[in-house]
């Protein structure tokens, strides 16, 4: 006789990936001649789902290092830029409602892919990819067949002795 047992546990019920572009504008106290580097740093950010998607709001440092007064002295400015994006979540349980966990990854870190001189201002484009996945309880239904049970404890006993018996001792001398 089949009879079902349900098992609780936590499954991903949704989740999407998005690549972002950004472009930002920074204007130093000193006039820029060069961009000598520029890197990102301190990303950092959190998720909450809104309906069918999770809205990502976070911040990260970009430190600009460059050239200044006809490439003779050198310069770094740092930028805060703070972010909000939406990252669209494609369900996979339409009927699923209740506790649920939000997992926010970056993919690919913020960096920055271009930077340039306009005007006095360094303008510069930021590049990342975010992902999200909504975890939440799911059950699992699993048939259980009482019928065919065989209790198998003494296979273990019985491949311990034949292990035993099978060592040669005297190997090593």
């Amino acid at each position: 006789m089949a009879s079902y047992k349900e098992i609780v546990t936590k499954a991903v019920v949704g989740k999407g990936k998005k690549n972002f572009t950004t472009t930002h504008t920074v204007s130093p106290e000193v006039v820029p001649t060069t961009i000598l580097g520029c890197w990102v740093i301190n990303n950092t950010f959190e998720g909450k789902k809104d309906k069918d998607s999770v809205n990502i709001t976070g911040h990260f440092d970009v430190n600009i290092w460059y050239s200044s007064e006809n490439n003779t002295k050198t310069e770094v400015v740092k930028d805060t830029v703070n972010y909000s994006e939406e990252v669209p979540i494609k369900s996979t349980d339409d009927s699923y409602e209740g506790n649920e966990e939000i997992i926010v990854r970056a993919v690919r870190q913020p960096s920055c892919t271009k930077a340039e001189i306009k005007d006095g201002s360094i303008v510069y484009t930021i590049e990342k990819t975010l992902a999200a996945e909504v975890v939440g309880d799911a059950k699992i239904k699993v048939g259980i067949n009482d019928e065919d049970f065989e209790d198998d404890s003494n296979d273990k006993d019985n491949i311990e002795q034949e292990i035993e018996e099978s060592v040669n001792e005297d190997f090593i001398n």
